[in-house]
């Protein structure tokens, strides 16, 4: 039997216009600065910097037209634009004349790195110190550039063989790379080259000056490296014959050592990551204040030379068609400008409510910076103080970063979520994983304590956490296992 249903379905679409504000919204300060120059080099009618008080005009006149179709790709009659629309005598938007909102850093634009080497190159200049055939020195550099960011070489020997056989056309054997790979090792950081772990630990503590304690660690390192790297520390003590004080000190030894030499290196070719704060907060007369980040209100203004070319349209007598198709794409131009200028008023207005509703919301914290004074908060307390989506709060929080009198934090970390303690009250993840830390560091390390005495702990402190729960906060926190954690 046939069947006819009238449903009805209500949606909602954002327009480009939109999705474009939203995406401006999400950007931390940097990546919104190489949007802008992306936006600023694409529409030749949005500029920067500052312009004359005798050419500017008011900002209300940017309000009377609405922008969202700006990028239409329908023809657009030049009969029926509104050249006075266009023709303003005040550019400077009103965002840039608001007090108390901005940071005065508007110029600490750069941040200077020095140059450096990179560390492959660092090697193979290294290697100029050693007195070695044509031969030697190609193999040595193939050796080199084998070599990972960790300053491994994880590759079998015979595979460098082969590979230089066929890639570069040096024919040599295994011995031979051998011996030059032992040149490599002679190389800074100590360890690099290493084909693994235990020959990286062992080449540098070969490099130390020979103490007792260090010739214990190669012996440990040597020959007991499963039993040194699972701790079991008594059948070290067996194996060798020595104290307690004696095997301490060796394992001291072999702790100071770096597991990867390579990411060690200070003139690496990593990209420095340059954290810039989006927003401060400084206490006044025991009260906070909330600034912006003054790199977020760029001076921006449309470009006079577009509103001449309407004035001109609009004066002359004969119009051509080339002078239509012209101020077509003028106003296409003018309209995406006035929008973005719009846009960036909005992303700060944003930034700035809703930060100010996270620094009022964890005020506690922000006074004194004690992380057990971290409030429960979620995005939907966020958003329902200030009215906007919780989406739109996500993409505030997301990447942004505050610089407050206890360093420079990542917004998001300051949302989680509550658990009640035995008192009934609302407590944050945050705290509870504030207090594991703490029973941690204060645990005897010659009996660490395992997940279910953990969970007693907190019980008695007021917390009533689950084993499980306590193994994933301490995952979290990058803690390991109980017997990980064991010392001599």
């Amino acid at each position: 039997m046939l069947k006819q249903n009238l449903q009805f379905k209500l949606s909602q679409k954002l327009s480009p216009q939109q999705i474009q504000l939203m995406k401006l919204i999400q950007l931390p300060t940097q990546a919104f600065e190489q949007r802008l120059m992306e936006e600023m080099n694409e529409n030749p009618a949005l500029e920067g910097g500052d312009i004359d008080s005798e050419d500017k005009f008011e900002k209300d006149e940017f309000d009377n037209d609405e922008y969202d179709d700006y990028n239409d790709s329908e023809s657009i009659d030049a009969n029926e634009i509104n050249i006075d629309e266009y023709l303003s005598n005040d550019e400077t938007p009103d965002y840039k004349t608001q007090v108390n909102n901005y940071s005065d850093d508007d110029d600490d634009r750069d941040t200077p790195f020095a140059a450096a080497v990179s560390f492959h190159q660092d090697l193979i200049n290294q290697l100029n110190t050693f007195i070695l055939s044509d031969e030697q020195r190609d193999i040595a550099e193939f050796l080199v550039g084998s070599i990972d960011d960790m300053g491994y070489i994880r590759r079998s020997i015979q595979d460098i063989v082969d590979d230089m056989a066929f890639t570069q056309g040096i024919y040599t054997d295994e011995k031979t790379v051998e011996k030059i790979l032992c040149i490599i090792h002679e190389l800074e950081p100590s360890g690099v080259g290493a084909r693994d772990l235990q020959e990286c630990l062992l080449l540098q503590l070969k490099h130390k000056t020979p103490t007792d304690s260090v010739e214990l660690a190669i012996k440990v390192i040597e020959d007991q490296f499963d039993a040194f790297t699972k701790k079991h520390y008594e059948k070290l003590l067996q194996k060798f014959s020595v104290t307690k004080d004696q095997l301490k000190k060796a394992i001291d030894e072999i702790e100071k050592l770096n597991p990867k030499p390579g990411g060690a290196f200070d003139g690496s070719s990593k990209i420095t990551e340059h954290v810039v704060p989006d927003f401060a907060i400084r206490i006044v007369d025991d009260e906070l204040e909330l600034t912006l980040n003054g790199r977020n209100a760029p001076e921006l203004h449309v470009s006079k030379d577009y509103q001449d070319m309407m004035k001109t349209y609009k004066d002359s007598k004969d119009k051509s068609n080339a002078q239509r198709d012209a101020v077509q794409f003028i106003k296409q131009k003018l309209d995406s400008a006035k929008w973005f200028i719009d846009a960036i008023k909005q992303r700060q207005e944003t930034l700035f409510v809703t930060m100010n509703a996270i620094m009022h919301f964890q005020q506690e914290y922000f006074l004194d910076g004690d992380e057990t004074k971290l409030k429960p908060m979620i995005l939907k307390d966020i958003a329902d103080m200030i009215g906007l989506d919780i989406s739109t709060v996500s993409r505030v929080a997301n990447s942004k970063y505050v610089d407050t009198p206890y360093g420079t934090k990542l917004l998001k970390d300051f949302f989680s979520e509550a658990m009640v303690n035995d008192q009934g009250e609302e407590v944050s993840t945050i705290e509870i994983k504030k207090i594991l830390e703490q029973v941690i560091a204060e645990e005897d390390k010659s009996k660490p304590l395992p997940d279910d005495q953990l969970a007693d702990m907190l019980k008695e402190r007021g917390y009533p956490i689950a084993r499980r729960t306590i193994a994933k906060y301490r995952e979290l926190l990058d803690i390991p296992v109980a017997r990980m954690r064991k010392r001599i």
